[in-house]
């Protein structure tokens, strides 16, 4: 044989097991990467549902306090069928460190305990208002940008603070005044008049409690910042 054709075949043999090789070591940097990203899937998952076994458990708190809070041992009778809540300002609270869909959930979930257990039935209707307050409420962490989780709690945050809980109560009890009056028949004027007691002393007794606790929350916050920085 031709020693060139020998040669030439000899680096063709030489290429084919190079290409062999090449098309090996990309399959297995495609697994690596399947790999990779399985894991990092797996990951995620797994935070995910810790996550959410968290908020399941802050829901069940925040509805437990707000819902036995609730109870008219603990409120102020103002009108008929109306009672002032303290348990408003634990609605606010977890509204506005965990944001609308906990305080949705605390405030649907806690009204429905409320009526349960205070014997009168549940109106799903004020069951419904509850939950449209928390979530109003609860667009607060989002509007500032979650400057209360750096510590900073300003005269403008607490303004803003103040008008989501005129505006949940408005708009959520609104809309509880307005179902009575169209699903159970009652009279609007007796609606509207519970309407606005509600809104006005709701808005003040979350405002006042409000201001205290979050500038402790916001101190805590700080307090935790720096440390951590240091």
């Amino acid at each position: 044989m031709n020693p060139i054709t020998h040669f030439l075949k000899k680096d063709r043999a030489n290429n084919k097991q190079l290409g062999c090789f090449q098309t090996l070591l990309h399959n297995q940097r495609y697994k690596n990467k399947a790999s990779e990203r399985s894991l990092k899937s797996t990951i995620e998952l797994r935070l995910s549902m810790n996550l959410s076994a968290k908020t399941v458990v802050v829901i069940a708190i925040g509805a437990a306090l707000y819902g036995i809070g609730g109870l008219p041992m603990f409120g102020i009778p103002v009108f008929a069928n109306t009672t002032l809540k303290p348990a408003m300002a634990v609605l606010a609270l977890f509204s506005v460190l965990f944001g609308p869909l906990v305080g949705f959930l605390v405030g649907f979930i806690g009204h429905w305990v409320t009526d349960l257990f205070a014997g009168w039935g549940v109106w799903l209707t004020w069951v419904l208002g509850s939950g449209i307050v928390g979530l109003i409420i609860g667009l607060f962490p989002s509007l500032t940008r979650n400057r209360l989780e750096t510590g900073d709690f300003n005269m403008k945050d607490f303004a803003l603070f103040v008008v989501l809980a005129l505006l949940g109560n408005v708009f959520g009890y609104g809309c509880s005044a307005f179902l009575d009056t169209i699903l159970y028949a009652e009279p609007f004027t007796k609606v509207f008049t519970q309407l606005s007691i509600i809104a006005l002393g709701n808005t003040l007794l979350i405002a006042i409690v409000g201001f205290f606790i979050l500038k402790s929350v916001a101190k805590r916050n700080k307090q935790s910042r720096n440390l951590t920085e240091a």
